[in-house]
């Protein structure tokens, strides 16, 4: 197993309002230097729907979307152990999860915190118990029992409504 620090800061702006988790970066966003970078993730495609936008493509598109529609991005782990191979959350050993109630006092207009995994949702749960979280279904290509239009639906109602 490889030691990994995080190797983003999180995506957060002063008027964001809703922050989204994942769990620790994909292999592919590590290579790419960017959050939901695996190009069968269906992140992006999801949040296009959601907000009727043009998918975002490059990282500075990414990060005009994120501010446009008040969205923070950051995940529930900063430092792991993985398997060799490949990205999935049963091949991580948590060392150290990132300090989400440190990152909402200083952005206190997060209304909604959110979960793209259910690693992550257990990570919350267990070092964060303060903190409510919503559960998004996963958009990672792993999980295609769900298609992309029918995920953005869940989505859309678990983030929008008030």
């Amino acid at each position: 197993m490889k030691k990994l620090i995080h190797p983003f800061k999180p995506i957060i702006f002063d008027d964001s309002e809703i922050l989204i988790l994942g769990t620790f970066p994909s292999i592919k966003s590590f290579e790419n230097n960017f959050y939901y970078s695996h190009p069968k993730n269906q992140f992006w495609d999801i949040l296009a729907i959601i907000f009727n936008d043009k998918k975002p493509e490059t990282i500075e598109e990414k990060i005009e979307f994120l501010k446009k529609h008040k969205i923070a991005l950051w995940d529930s782990i900063c430092e792991c152990k993985r398997k060799e191979g490949n990205s999935r959350d049963d091949n991580l050993e948590i060392i150290k999860p990132c300090n989400i109630n440190k990152l909402l006092k200083k952005y206190p207009n997060i209304k909604k915190v959110a979960v793209t995994s259910r690693t992550a949702e257990k990570v919350i749960k267990k070092h964060f118990p303060n903190i409510n979280i919503i559960y998004l279904t996963s958009p990672s290509p792993l999980n295609a029992r769900l298609k992309t239009h029918q995920k953005a639906e869940i989505w859309k109602k678990l983030l929008l409504s008030t």
